[in-house]
């Protein structure tokens, strides 16, 4: 029997997507942001994502059996609504109508999503919507798409999904079994969203800037241990400072924040700007410090009988996001791999839901050993794209692009990259993205100063060949997507200092060569050319925006930066 599972995501307003399997092949995967150009696509419906992936699949919308999305409705009988309103109690409103109202945005969102479903051409009163718990999402995502055929432990760290904030469980012969979740406010992922709030980021945005920030700072200067505890197996934030709501919220300038003016008591005035300074450093290492001390205390707790069983764990969620507590987990004597389904946080739900669902109906899915899930451009249409494109590029089709391109970066030129499929999830892994050579000094400052305007701070990764990754990383632990960090080898230390961070490690893409040829070809002759096989890779993007998607997209952002080289398929654009 044939099956096509249409997955759905943008169930918490942030970070819509689209993922379609057919017969449990994970053919089509791209977030409405790509599409849109609007970061994070808050408050949008992934219209245009599944409109991708149904016209990429040749799909007719009467063809689609189910469209799964991540978000269900949670039963009064259920503990999750009464701990919300007993933690919540300062807020009688909000606890009250958690009892008595507790899925409206379940409905609100299953609305919204017919509406989309109607606008895409499907049928909704023909349509078979399947309500999948978030958790459950997320847990799918990991397990299902792992290739584990082991048991499987099975983590989920969150900001929050109806209620639940972390999922503790374990899959096995393809099910997926629940052993313990946690509710909101008790939030290990909230907790680290309000402080990255208070460091003067974005909320589901800006986690990874103070995650990059947190090498800068020593963490013992200040003891963060009165923010969250884990004890008795339970998980206890510490609502007199963060993950507040009502009249409990820090307000400035007429915006509410998830931490309350007590944390500013105790740790002086929110920072601005984009100087990494004392003390503020301190407090993103104190922050990053706690989040993995306690989610390594419940992943013990909970899962840590099952891992010493099976050395196999499957981890997504926003927080998987989080490499430095992956490069602890998987320094962990009993865990032979982790898997961190790559777009782990909530535009990965679309995948989870889906997945789950064809699992749900017999027909179990793959492995996902790629992400390049998203549109791919020609010849043809890059060049239409240059010839209507306003900046009038000068641009030449050329041969052999791996050599040429190798030259143009050992010569210390940062060149963009567009090639193949667009990725799916966060990291640009050799799709769309801006190359330098790791070993020429300066390399990342350019880069930085003239292309990404972001702040320098932040680290630079590497993309790897398999046979260098083992040698640099010090690891054969499979790591292609940019999920973990490693420390970094002595010797490569010196060789590519362009992509070692702070704490001396990388958050390296090792590739393997079928998943993305030309990259690796490109790879191979950096390797002739500099004798490192590695090369200095970050998303094809500005601060600010979302990932190019388009050769016009491309073009925009090519002529809005210094960049002066920009590779589409065999098309060099130069200025």
């Amino acid at each position: 029997m044939s099956l096509t599972v249409l997955g759905l995501s943008g169930s918490l307003s942030h970070d819509p997507s689209a993922a379609l399997y057919i017969d449990g092949r994970l053919v089509a995967a791209a977030e409405e942001e790509r599409f849109i150009r609007d970061k994070h696509a808050k408050g949008r419906m992934p219209y245009e994502a599944a409109k991708f992936c149904l016209d990429f699949a040749g799909i007719r919308p009467k063809d689609v059996d189910a469209v799964a999305i991540p978000f269900a409705p949670i039963g009064l009988m259920e503990p999750a609504r009464w701990h919300y309103a007993k933690r919540y109690w300062y807020a009688p409103d909000r606890a009250l109508d958690a009892l008595l109202n507790g899925n409206r945005r379940y409905r609100r969102y299953r609305g919204r999503i017919l509406e989309c479903l109607k606008q895409l051409g499907l049928d909704a009163n023909k349509v078979d919507l399947v309500p999948v718990e978030h958790h459950l999402t997320h847990a799918s995502s990991a397990y299902h798409c792992s290739g584990f055929t082991e048991k499987t432990a099975i983590l989920g760290i969150d900001g929050k999904g109806e209620y639940a904030t972390t999922f503790f469980g374990y899959g096995e012969h393809g099910r997926i079994h629940k052993i313990k979740e946690f509710y909101d406010p008790d939030s290990l992922g909230g907790l680290y969203g309000a402080i990255t709030e208070y460091l003067g980021f974005e909320m589901l945005d800006g986690e990874y800037k103070v995650m990059g920030m947190a090498p800068y700072g020593d963490p013992n200067k200040y003891d963060f241990s009165r923010l969250a505890k884990f004890e008795n197996g339970e998980l206890v934030v510490n609502t007199e400072y963060a993950n507040v709501i009502g009249l409990r919220r820090y307000k400035e300038a007429g915006k509410g924040y998830y931490f309350s003016p007590k944390l500013i008591d105790w740790l002086g005035p929110r920072r601005v700007g984009d100087i990494a300074d004392d003390p503020y450093i301190h407090y993103a290492a104190s922050m990053q410090k706690l989040f993995e001390d306690i989610a390594l205390q419940m992943l013990e707790h909970y899962l840590g009988d099952i891992l010493r069983e099976t050395g196999r764990l499957a981890f997504a969620g926003g927080g998987a996001l989080n490499v430095k507590l992956n490069q602890r987990i998987i320094a962990r004597p009993d865990v032979k791999e982790l898997f961190v389904q790559p777009a782990s946080g909530d535009s990965g739900t679309a995948v989870g839901a889906a997945s789950y669902v064809s699992v749900q109906r017999g027909v179990p899915v793959e492995k996902m050993e790629h992400v390049y899930l998203g549109p791919a451009y020609s010849n043809e249409e890059v060049i239409a794209a240059c010839e209507r494109h306003p900046s009038k590029p000068a641009w030449q089709k050329i041969d052999s692009v791996p050599q040429h391109i190798a030259r143009l970066l050992a010569d210390g030129q940062p060149v963009a990259w567009f090639q193949g499929r667009m990725e799916f999830g966060p990291r640009a892994l050799g799709g769309r993205s801006i190359l330098g050579c790791p070993s020429v000094p300066g390399v990342a400052d350019r880069i930085n100063e003239q292309i990404k305007f972001r702040e320098r701070w932040r680290p630079f990764c590497p993309s790897m060949l398999d046979t260098v990754g083992p040698q640099m990383l010090g690891s054969d632990h499979p790591a292609p997507f940019m999920t973990f960090t490693f420390p970094v080898a002595e010797e490569w230390k010196a060789r590519v200092p362009e992509v070692v961070h702070e704490d001396g490690t990388a958050r390296a893409q090792v590739l393997r060569r079928e998943f993305n040829p030309r990259y690796y070809e490109l790879m191979q002759e950096m390797e002739k050319l500099t004798g490192n096989g590695v090369v200095l890779n970050t998303s094809l993007n500005r601060r600010g925006e979302p990932m190019i998607c388009s050769p016009t997209d491309a073009l925009d952002m090519f002529f809005g930066s210094d960049l002066r080289y920009l590779i589409m398929e065999d098309v060099l654009v130069t200025k």
